[in-house]
C-alpha cells in the first residue's frame, strides 16, 4: 500500500464526500463515543448507508475512540461493543490503553488499534512499546519532529506511523488542555472545547500582568511568563502540503486531516487538494498546485509547519513554512452553496441546497477532478419548471445550464469577507 491520504467525517454526507474527493480511508466518531462530541457523529440509524458507502468505494474505515473514559463511560462501551462489531470498521483509534483487552475480548485478538495522538508517542521506545501491546499503528503527538519521525520509523519498520498534516492546531500539549474546562465548564478531553484560547483577551499591568477576556469585564487571569512566553495563545493551522514528499521521505504511512466539525465543502476541497498533491509525487503532475489554492480560500487561520521542522522560526531557505506568494487569506472565500441533484431532463438538474443563490450571480460547479466551471448564464427553476428569480434551501427547485456538469457536483460561489 503506498502512502495513505485519510480524511475526517463528521456525519454521512462528510463521509461521501472524503470518499469522493480522494481519501483512501476515513475516521469517524460514534456519538456516545467520540472526542468531537458536536460533530454530528454517527449512530445506528446511519448503519447500513455507511455499510454501502465503504462497500461501494473499497476504502476502509476507521473509528475514533479516543476519549477520556470514565467509569460510566466504560460501562457504557462494554454495553454497546456487540453492536459495534457490526460496524464495518477496519480499525480503531484509542487512546485508553485499558480499551486494548476490552476491543481483543470483544472484537478478536487480531482487531487493528490506533494510537490517538492524544496519547503522545513522540520517541521509539514508546511506539516499540505500543506495538508490542497490539497496536498496528501510532498517530505521533503532534510536537513530534521530521527528524524524530525517520527515527521512529527506522527502530520500528513494521509500525505505521501517521501524521496530522492539514488543520487546526491546539496550545496544549497534543491537545490536552484544562483551559476551556476551567473558565466555561466545557471540557476538551471530553470534545465540547469553547476554543478559550481563541478569545480576544486584553493585557493589562496593575502591580501584576493579567489578561481580561471583552466579554468577561472586571475578571482577571493572571499571566506568568516562563522563559519569555505566556500560556494562553491561539494557534495557527498546520498546512504541510508543501512538503508531503520529505513526510514520505520519513517513513510516514498515513496523512491525516484534521476537521470533523468543519463543513462539509471543506473535507471536499482539502482532501482533493491533498489527493492531487500526494499523486503528483508520482506522476509530476504540477497541477496539483492550481487546487492548491482552495486552501487559501476556505476560511483558515495563518497556516503553519507546526512542529515537523523544530521548535525554533521556519527558515524559507530550508525549504520550510508555506509559500504565501499565492495567499490570499481571509480577502477571497468561498460560500459552499449545495450539490447538483438528479438531472430530470437534458441540461436540468434538481438542486440540493444549503445556501441561496439568485439569477444574474457567477456561480461554480467544483467535482473531483475540475477544478471549477464558472457559471453566469444559468436559469433557475420552480417546481414546475417555471423560471424563478432565486433558490432556496428546502425547496424542489431545478438549475438549467449548457455546462458540462454532473450529478453530485457542488455549487459554490465568491465572496467577498472585509
Amino acid at each position: 500500500m503506498g502512502v495513505e491520504l485519510l480524511s475526517p467525517a463528521g456525519n454521512l454526507e462528510k463521509l461521501r464526500l472524503a470518499f469522493a474527493y480522494g481519501a483512501d480511508a476515513a475516521y469517524l466518531g460514534l456519538s456516545d463515543f467520540s472526542l468531537r462530541s458536536n460533530a454530528k457523529n454517527f449512530t445506528t440509524d446511519d448503519l447500513e448507508q455507511v455499510r454501502t458507502l465503504k462497500a461501494g468505494s473499497g476504502k476502509r474505515l476507521y473509528c475514533t475512540l479516543n476519549m477520556l473514559f470514565d467509569e460510566a463511560n466504560l460501562a457504557l462501551l462494554k454495553e454497546q461493543l456487540p453492536v459495534i462489531k457490526t460496524w464495518p470498521f477496519d480499525a480503531f483509534i484509542i487512546s485508553d490503553i485499558g480499551l486494548v483487552p476490552l476491543l481483543q475480548d470483544a472484537l478478536g485478538p487480531s482487531v487493528e488499534l490506533h494510537l490517538s495522538t492524544q496519547a503522545s508517542c513522540t520517541n521509539s521506545s514508546s511506539a516499540s512499546m505500543y506495538q508490542k501491546m497490539g497496536f498496528r499503528r501510532v498517530i505521533l503527538g503532534r510536537e513530534t519532529p521530521l527528524e524524530d519521525i525517520r527515527r521512529i520509523k527506522d527502530a520500528n519498520p513494521d509500525l505505521e506511523l501517521e501524521v496530522f498534516v492539514h488543520g487546526a492546531m491546539c496550545m496544549a500539549y497534543s491537545g490536552r488542555c484544562l483551559l476551556s474546562s476551567h473558565l466555561t465548564g466545557r471540557s476538551a478531553n471530553q470534545g465540547d472545547c469553547s476554543h478559550t484560547c481563541r478569545w480576544n483577551y486584553q493585557l493589562l499591568q496593575s502591580g501584576e500582568m493579567a489578561l481580561e477576556e471583552e466579554q468577561r469585564k472586571g475578571v482577571y487571569y493572571p499571566v506568568i511568563e516562563q522563559d519569555g512566553y505566556t500560556t494562553i495563545l491561539s494557534s495557527k493551522d498546520l498546512c504541510m502540503i508543501d512538503h508531503l514528499q520529505q513526510l514520505v521521505d520519513c517513513g510516514v504511512d498515513s496523512l491525516k486531516i484534521e476537521g470533523r466539525m468543519k463543513s462539509s465543502y471543506y473535507v471536499a476541497v482539502v482532501t482533493r487538494a491533498y489527493r492531487k498533491a500526494l499523486d503528483a509525487l508520482q506522476t509530476g503532475d504540477e497541477n496539483w498546485k492550481t487546487f492548491r489554492q482552495d486552501l487559501f480560500d476556505i476560511s483558515h487561520r495563518e497556516y503553519s509547519t507546526g512542529f515537523f521542522f523544530g521548535h525554533g522560526p521556519v527558515d524559507p531557505a530550508m525549504g520550510q513554512g508555506i509559500d504565501k506568494s499565492t495567499e490570499q487569506g481571509y480577502l477571497r472565500d468561498y460560500l459552499f452553496c449545495g450539490f447538483i441533484g438528479t438531472q430530470v431532463e437534458p441540461g436540468i438538474f434538481a438542486l440540493e441546497l444549503k445556501n441561496q443563490i439568485r439569477k444574474g450571480m457567477t456561480i461554480e460547479y467544483i467535482s473531483s477532478d475540475v477544478h471549477h466551471i464558472e457559471d453566469d448564464c444559468f436559469c433557475l427553476l420552480d417546481e414546475h419548471l417555471q423560471p424563478i428569480e432565486q433558490a432556496d434551501h428546502g425547496k424542489v427547485q431545478y438549475l438549467k445550464t449548457d455546462k458540462s456538469i454532473q450529478t453530485g457536483y457542488i455549487i459554490r460561489r465568491e465572496t467577498v469577507v472585509k
